[in-house]
């Protein structure tokens, strides 16, 4: 038999290929341009600009920070944490139980059916760039529990997982803004800006967030999607 010595040299090289698979494999599963429909979904943003809510590129900005702080690092942020240890560690209760909450929690129909719709988009992305991972979903999946299945086989730390989710959230935020307010380019590219710069404390935020600290209590974002379902011309889906 022959043995393979290791130096530090191929130890180095090999944690390096690691560190850039995990990388690359954030990069793609954040990009806005996975066909998951996640541009077709303004989250009330669009509502919020029918009510006059929201104007200008600093009200927009305003706007999507909030959302960030108050919504996305109180809830799915943590659902995704939670989610990825339990796909590592192949708890089939656990993952159930953070997709009934999510479910439980769209307050709308609307809501429940981006979760739903973009769950099962990626579910089906994976199948064909992933189809292991993809074959342990046993069911329909919510959005954020799909997410974390893709991601549960690279070597990624939850908290870049996190980072990269919030940022492509975003990045589709930012793009709604552009559309709807409406605003220029280089408007939603100062948002965006704006949302990366806060991104890191809604992170450690999120890490921070048991089950019993997390929670989707957004009583306008509600009010305003349940008008955009009856909203007379309207853009996005939600």
């Amino acid at each position: 038999m022959r043995l393979v010595t290791t130096t530090p040299a191929t130890t180095a090289t090999a944690i390096m290929a690691a560190s850039e698979s995990a990388l690359l494999a954030l990069l793609w599963i954040a990009s806005p341009a996975l066909p998951i429909g996640s541009f077709s979904y303004s989250e009330g943003l669009e509502a919020a600009v029918d009510a006059g809510l929201v104007r200008t590129e600093a009200q927009a900005a305003d706007w999507l920070a909030a959302q960030l702080r108050l919504s996305l690092a109180r809830s799915d942020l943590p659902v995704i944490a939670a989610a990825l240890a339990a796909w590592r560690a192949n708890d089939i209760g656990r993952l159930d139980e953070l997709d009934a909450w999510v479910r439980h929690t769209r307050e709308t129909s609307e809501q429940r059916q981006q979760t739903e719709q973009m769950g099962r988009s990626l579910v089906e992305w994976l199948k064909s760039v992933q189809p292991e991972a993809a074959a342990r979903a046993r069911g329909p999946l919510t959005y954020p529990v799909a997410w974390a299945l893709a991601l549960a086989g690279c070597d990624a730390s939850t908290r870049d997982a996190l980072i990269a989710c919030a940022f492509g959230w975003a990045e589709n935020m930012m793009q709604a803004a552009v559309k709807a307010v409406p605003l220029g380019q280089s408007a939603g590219q100062r948002i965006l800006a704006r949302l990366a710069a806060e991104i890191p404390a809604a992170v450690d935020h999120a890490l921070g967030v048991d089950d019993q600290g997390r929670q989707a209590f957004a009583p306008m974002l509600a009010i305003l999607s349940a008008r955009h379902e009856i909203q007379y011309s309207r853009l996005f889906r939600s």
